[in-house]
């Protein structure tokens, strides 16, 4: 059965989209320090705000960031990118400055370098040190990926994930999974059935795309390697169809999600998880007013519209 053709009416989509958003996390990057007085007056106080360590960016950059956004009454999630890590030390230094500064959760991430700064290689490696748990970090997120990795196959992605488990389990860490972003909520849906049956019981913090321009969300598409979403929206494009099945704005990723919620008993999807892709002030500006119920859904159920 269709994971996401769950018969919902416009009401009940409507508030089970606002109970799914209710724990919204979304990002910023270094460069949008400069507009954390902004967000702070956008989004809920206390609202979970990543911190991408993006190329251009050092680790220090990072840091300084997530304390600032902590306090102002907000909970900090700076990613912590394995291949940037320049060695163990520098790991540890950044995990007791961000402890220092009331940081209480963190994203592990590979990263797409070839080749390490230092002598970490994957986030499992960054776990295996004990600097994290010794450092007595409350969350930590790593990361799922609902339509596969460009560089990875399905078997070792699904070996990982279960390591971390494993290994979180053992230490008595709090872990949970951010997926990568896509545009097909029927395959969001479809990796969360299957995760039980991979010894997957972690819960997912759903990946999707801020409000960003098309070209823009092909673009970061190709950079991050969602070969199924992007092949079909290509495919739909040249056709000059309607898109059909695929979401390519964050209402239409939503409402697929909480109908594939709807439809799965046992679903590990427990909130979303919003990439802004540099306009964190748009993306945090559609948070509020989704939050705040202004919106309706649309007759044909499958996206909604803002009210003015």
């Amino acid at each position: 059965m269709n994971a996401v053709l769950v018969p919902m009416s416009r009401d009940a989509l409507k508030r089970g989209v606002i109970d799914f958003m209710r724990r919204a996390s979304t990002e910023v990057s270094t460069h949008d320090e400069e507009l954390l007085s902004a967000l702070a007056n956008k989004l809920p106080r206390g609202a979970t705000i990543y911190v991408a360590h993006t190329p251009k960016a050092s680790l220090d950059d990072v840091v300084r960031v997530a304390v600032r956004i902590e306090a102002l009454g907000f909970r900090a999630s700076p990613h912590i990118v394995a291949r940037r890590l320049e060695s163990e030390r520098a790991l540890i230094g950044a995990l007791r400055d961000l402890r220092e500064g009331g940081v209480e959760q963190l994203l592990l991430v590979a990263g797409d370098r070839t080749t390490a700064l230092g002598k970490f290689d994957s986030t499992l490696e960054v776990l295996e040190t004990g600097a994290i748990d010794g450092a007595e970090f409350k969350r930590v997120g790593v990361c799922g990926h609902p339509e596969g990795h460009k560089a990875i196959g399905p078997t070792t992605l699904w070996k990982a994930l279960r390591d971390k488990q494993a290994l979180a389990k053992r230490i008595g860490l709090n872990l949970h999974i951010v997926s990568q972003f896509g545009f097909d909520p029927e395959a969001v849906c479809a990796w969360d059935r299957s995760l039980a049956e991979h010894g997957i019981f972690l819960p997912v913090h759903v990946g999707i795309a801020g409000p960003t321009p098309l070209p823009k969300l092909i673009k970061f598409a190709m950079q991050c390697g969602i070969a199924t979403s992007l092949h079909a929206l290509m495919r739909n494009l040249s056709a000059t169809s309607n898109l059909v099945r695929l979401a390519t704005s964050p209402d239409e990723m939503v409402i697929g999600v909480v109908r594939g919620r709807a439809m799965h008993r046992d679903t590990r999807l427990l909130q979303p998880h919003f990439y802004s892709f540099g306009g964190a002030l748009a993306t945090a500006r559609w948070l509020r007013t989704v939050l705040d119920g202004n919106f309706e859904v649309h007759p044909e159920g499958g996206k909604f519209v803002l009210n003015a």
